[in-house]
């Protein structure tokens, strides 16, 4: 039984730049925003790059081979996972849950995220909630455009983490690169974009939806558990949700990672080793199927792991 190596997909953005080409994407070019590093959506379905599957695309994998996933059920593979490089301020933005995008975007699931900070320049900040008491003092400042009192903003570093469920309003900021676990959905409710225009245009905004589905009032989450240092390597588990489980771990040496779940996905974020004599580096995404057995894993490096 192989893994399954995925080649990444790329997206241009208005905020993007060459931070995911500085990362190692040189394939990604000097705009790219978005790197769909393991994702089955009909927007950006990444192709199986080695063994039987070679060729393939992940949803078609999904739909004729559903023992690589624990022959769970479901239309869509549920998670996807994205790097984001980005040179300038994303929207600021937020996500339906799965009731309302199933009802208004066409049985769409919701989106429930997660962010790993990569890296980021010094003084960066990010937008996670907002300042509203009541959700009529909340549309009265959207209306009235206070962005500045409303708005959530705090400094990062390099490897913070950050749980954003659906409901939350939520913006990355320039200078920061950023690993994202999240449901596999593309439903974006935009709800401020700094009067910025693509193509001699203001970009489109969902003011009506994000009011609709805006939680109110913000209520922050604390996920991070504390390391675990073992002998070799050392781990920890940034978020057990009902969407996904999401871990990370620093090797040392060596580890020998026990895949039980019904598929599990890897990240590299950092160094490079082997996995399972596969070499493998940052910047690397792929599916451990289920049954796999025990991964062994050598090499100094960082892997982010997420399963249902």
């Amino acid at each position: 039984m192989d893994v399954l190596m995925l080649k990444p997909v790329f997206k241009d953005a208005i905020w993007g730049g060459k931070l995911l080409s500085d990362f190692g994407y040189k394939e990604a070019g000097d705009s790219a925003g978005e790197c769909w590093g393991i994702s089955a959506h009909k927007n950006g379905d990444c192709t199986v790059m080695n063994g039987e599957f070679a060729g393939k695309t992940l949803s078609w994998c999904w739909e004729n081979h559903r023992e690589l996933f624990g022959n769970m059920e479901g239309d869509v593979f549920p998670l996807l996972i994205k790097i984001l490089g980005a040179e300038d301020d994303l929207s600021i933005q937020v996500h339906p849950n799965n009731e309302y995008a199933a009802e208004h975007e066409n049985g769409a699931l919701g989106k429930t995220e997660c962010w790993y900070v990569l890296d980021c320049e010094e003084g960066a900040d990010i937008i996670v909630g907002h300042h509203a008491r009541t959700r009529e003092e909340l549309v009265q400042m959207i209306d009235e455009g206070k962005w500045d009192q409303l708005l959530n903003c705090f400094p990062i570093h390099k490897g913070d983490f950050f749980y954003i469920p659906s409901g939350t309003v939520h913006a990355i900021r320039k200078g920061t690169l950023i690993l994202e676990v999240q449901q596999s959905s593309d439903v974006t409710y935009r709800l401020y974009d700094y009067g910025r225009l693509q193509n001699g245009k203001p970009r489109e905004l969902h003011l009506d939806k994000s009011k609709d589905v805006i939680t109110c009032p913000h209520s922050g989450v604390s996920t991070t558990g504390a390391w675990d240092d073992r002998k070799d390597y050392r781990v920890r588990q940034l978020v057990k949700s009902q969407y996904f489980t999401v871990e990370q771990w620093k090797v040392g040496t060596a580890l020998d990672l026990e895949q039980k779940y019904d598929f599990l996905l890897v990240d590299v974020t950092e160094g490079s080793g082997m996995a399972d004599g596969i070499p493998v580096k940052a910047g690397d995404h792929f599916i451990v199927p289920y049954q796999y057995g025990t991964m062994h894993v050598e090499g100094n490096l960082e892997i982010i792991t997420s399963h249902l």
